[in-house]
């Protein structure tokens, strides 16, 4: 750790929101930056990624404290689901920018070969200058990692942290804007009126992560100004366990572990189980059991469990379990001064109970006995058709049909959300779930216009000799000669097998490839040697 940061406190600066007037300077400045090219060059873009990494490293105690002082973080879950994930996407990203950042030749079977000497290909540019938006409950994590898409990209950003996490945005003020580039990238602290004025401004992209109702605001300002937008949102995400589950104590342990890491506060986590009515007695049972084992001492006295945000988020999730009908089967305990809330399940027979009305964002879920898995499809999707996330505990059957019948961002099977627990795979919502996906290759991407370039050489004039006028019937007729594939089917959809599909049968040996009919052939020929040579 550098002399500097072993000077600095582990404290945060108290808060201090950015001054209204300095935001549209702030989002000019960004503009300009980009305006000089300099983010088109790929070592320059390596060279961001490298200092973000490092600061991460040198803040790292800031950063924990930070956490610990605004959510009741342990150091562990600071480490493992924040600073290290992010770390992380720096180095592989890294890795594979240069791959990612080259032109795509187009060739076959997007060109045709017509076409092959107009050298088609597909630049990868830069957006612009971009806004994130990040929410409170991964305040590092979720802010900086769609940060390493953009720097990756080529783009300039100015970051909005959550005021809900005050500490951990006022160290990623500093940690931003003393380590990466002047100008380039900026912070801007505050609430609604600071929001306000970031989305007065022009922006090339806004990437947005919180909630549904905030994110339907920031989509319609957007739409003002033909502003593209990826939006994380949440969801009343179902899990399913049908009599064929596998192992009810596992489904137990993992489901819970979805609600206690950060105190539940994870957009992915379940927030209603629909499970078989005979399975119920047991899965409360394991439920208590997984329970005891992660909280040996109780979870009030655990080093691990996270607090709830602040008192507005806590009364929220109290008048949940306080409107319930159902009955608290594990769990229950709160504690207003701690912002303490224990890892909670309620028993209901309503899909108009508080616990299934609204997304918990909390360690409380509900468990809703069902006869079938036809009746649990039937209300996951009233409850809501796109939920962020869905997870599936029965047979491999079961766990298709669901996934079939049922549309989710994301999706677990036999776990918890597992399906956005690795960095490096895309993750998005569905509907109003959420608008695009990140992480891994999508990070980039999401930031990265895909500009299809065309390259006509002076000596092919007599070859497109055709588009120009006066229009010439012969000359296009030659030309769809050339270019047209005739149909395989008839007017009824049925696909017709003429005499050249048969042909092609017999020479390719059954094979649908060119590669696949000469493996045949090898195939024959060296069964023809070893029996022609055979002693």
């Amino acid at each position: 750790m550098t002399t500097e940061n072993n000077k600095m406190s582990h404290k945060a600066p108290d808060f201090q929101a950015t001054a209204l007037e300095a935001i549209p300077k702030i989002a000019s400045l960004a503009r300009g930056q980009f305006r000089t090219h300099k983010t088109k060059n790929l070592e320059w873009r390596k060279t961001q990624l490298r200092k973000l990494y490092w600061a991460l490293e040198d803040f790292k105690p800031q950063l924990v404290e930070a956490l610990k002082s605004d959510l009741g973080k342990s150091s562990f879950e600071a480490l493992l689901t924040e600073v290290d994930w992010v770390k992380k996407d720096c180095i592989w990203m890294l890795d594979h920018l240069d791959s990612f950042a080259k032109d795509q030749k187009l060739g076959s079977p997007d060109v045709p070969a017509t076409y092959s000497i107009m050298n088609f290909r597909v630049k990868k540019d830069p957006l612009g200058t971009v806004l994130i938006i990040g929410p409170y409950n991964y305040p590092v994590q979720l802010l900086l990692c769609p940060l390493v898409g953009a720097i990756a990209a080529g783009c300039t950003a100015v970051l909005k942290p959550s005021e809900l996490t005050p500490a951990c945005a006022m160290w990623t003020k500093e940690l931003i804007e003393k380590r990466l580039d002047s100008g380039s990238f900026s912070v801007v602290n505050g609430g609604i009126p600071e929001t306000n004025a970031l989305m007065a401004e022009k922006w090339d992209k806004i990437f947005f992560t919180g909630s549904a109702q905030v994110g339907s605001i920031i989509a319609q300002k957007a739409a003002e100004t033909l502003t593209p937008v990826v939006l994380e949102l949440g969801g009343k995400n179902p899990a399913f366990i049908t009599k064929n589950c596998g192992n009810l104590a596992l489904a137990a342990r993992r489901l819970l572990w979805g609600k206690t890491q950060n105190a539940g506060q994870v957009c992915m986590s379940q927030n209603y189980v629909l499970i078989d009515k005979d399975l119920v007695p047991s899965f409360i049972e394991f439920l208590k059991v997984a329970y005891k084992d992660m909280f040996p001492n109780g979870a009030k006295a655990s080093p691990d469990l996270s607090r709830i945000v602040n008192k507005r988020h806590f009364h929220r999730i109290k008048k949940m379990l306080d409107d319930t009908q159902g009955k608290i089967v594990m769990g229950g305990e709160m504690d207003e001064g701690e912002l303490y809330i224990e890892p909670t399940a309620v028993l209901v027979n309503s899909v108009n109970d508080s616990m299934m009305e609204e997304e918990s964002f909390g360690p409380v879920f509900s468990i809703y006995p069902v006869n079938t898995l036809d009746e649990a499809l039937n209300i996951a999707n009233l409850i809501h058709k796109t939920p962020l996330s869905l997870f599936a505990f029965g047979n491999k059957a079961e766990n298709k049909r669901i996934l079939n019948e049922m549309t989710s961002g994301g999706a677990t099977i036999n776990d918890g959300f597992f399906h956005g627990a690795v960095n490096t795979v895309p993750f998005g919502g569905v509907g109003d779930s959420g608008w695009g996906a990140y992480r891994g290759k999508a990070s980039f991407d999401s930031f990265t216009h895909f500009r299809t370039i065309a390259e006509t050489p002076g000596w092919a004039e007599k070859l497109i000799r055709v588009r120009y006028m006066p229009y010439d019937f012969r000359a296009l007729a030659f030309l769809n000669r050339l270019t047209e594939k005739k149909p395989n089917f008839d007017r009824s959809g049925r696909v017709v097998k003429g005499f050249g599909y048969w042909i092609k049968m017999l020479f390719g040996l059954g094979g649908k490839s060119a590669k696949g009919a000469l493996l045949r052939w090898l195939v024959v020929l060296v069964a023809h040697y070893m029996y022609t040579n055979r002693s």
